[in-house]
């Protein structure tokens, strides 16, 4: 018995072609804000000179967590510019900066909305669960119809794939606040928004950072894949050593990113730390 085989993939293909058709306008709009925005931030970032930066994000290092960190930070950036990596490692640093920002003023609204009305929160919880379990490569593939190839695609992509861990942790952190508290505010007559900013998000806090981190750990794991929709950044030098068989290159520029995530794991550990 032959059963009909259902076009899914037609009608996804009929739905990109319709939406890149009829709102090209908007992205087009989209895109030049995007990357006028990177180049903005990436530039701001090239025009310190490379001992100025390192000697900031030390700086930072040491007032957030400590000289052991600052000490860190300064030796595994050193060791990137050594190798010839800075300008890449920066692009790298703008791609993860600029989706995270995207990314968790996106999903904070959202998170908050959806731990206040559960009717919210049992239509989220599935579409999250869908876009945390969808391959990574995937989210490529819409992109580059709406935004073409480069930074812009990337940014889209990386937006998508890495806001639900802020979603999932800022609605468990409100959800998480005690009801005696609650009950308390509601005792002196707080309405709902002073509930809210005075009460529930000040207490979740610490595990909304902890979203944000997870968030920031993504967004970097994507940018470097994005670099096969032509993303700049330490994720073409591993691409292009992938292409060229050079597998000294690739090392290089993935220990680059492994020291790029250790740093600003620690940073938004120490952050949430601080604010715990």
């Amino acid at each position: 018995m032959d059963i009909p085989r259902i076009p899914l993939g037609e009608w996804i293909e009929s739905g990109l072609t319709w939406l890149t058709s009829e709102y090209s306008l908007v992205t087009r709009g989209i895109s030049r804000f995007t990357q006028t925005g990177i180049d903005v931030l990436n530039d701001s970032l090239m025009w310190l000179p490379e001992w100025a930066l390192l000697a900031l994000i030390a700086l930072l290092c040491w007032k957030l967590a400590g000289s052991r960190l600052a000490i860190g930070a300064v030796a595994g950036l050193a060791l990137i510019w050594n190798l010839g990596l800075w300008n890449p490692m920066i692009e790298t640093l703008t791609l993860v900066v600029f989706a995270t920002m995207v990314a968790v003023v996106i999903a904070l609204p959202v998170g908050i909305a959806a731990a206040l009305s559960n009717r919210l929160y049992r239509v989220i919880m599935p579409i999250l669960d869908f876009m945390q379990t969808m391959p990574a490569f995937v989210y490529l593939i819409p992109a580059i119809p709406f935004f073409g190839i480069g930074s812009v695609s990337a940014i889209f992509a990386t937006v998508i794939f890495s806001m639900p861990p802020a979603i999932r942790f800022t609605t468990l952190g409100i959800r998480q606040v005690p009801v005696e508290l609650i009950e308390a505010a509601d005792a002196y007559g707080a309405t709902r928004g002073q509930k809210l900013i005075k009460v529930q998000l000040p207490l979740s806090l610490p595990t909304v950072m902890a979203g944000i981190n997870q968030t920031i750990m993504l967004a970097l794991s994507m940018v470097v894949i994005a670099a096969m929709i032509g993303a700049d950044g330490l994720g073409s030098e591993v691409w292009r050593a992938i292409q060229r068989l050079r597998p000294g290159d690739g090392f290089e520029a993935g220990i680059a990113v492994v020291i790029l995530a250790m740093l600003l794991d620690r940073l938004t550990q120490s952050l949430r730390k601080t604010r715990q």
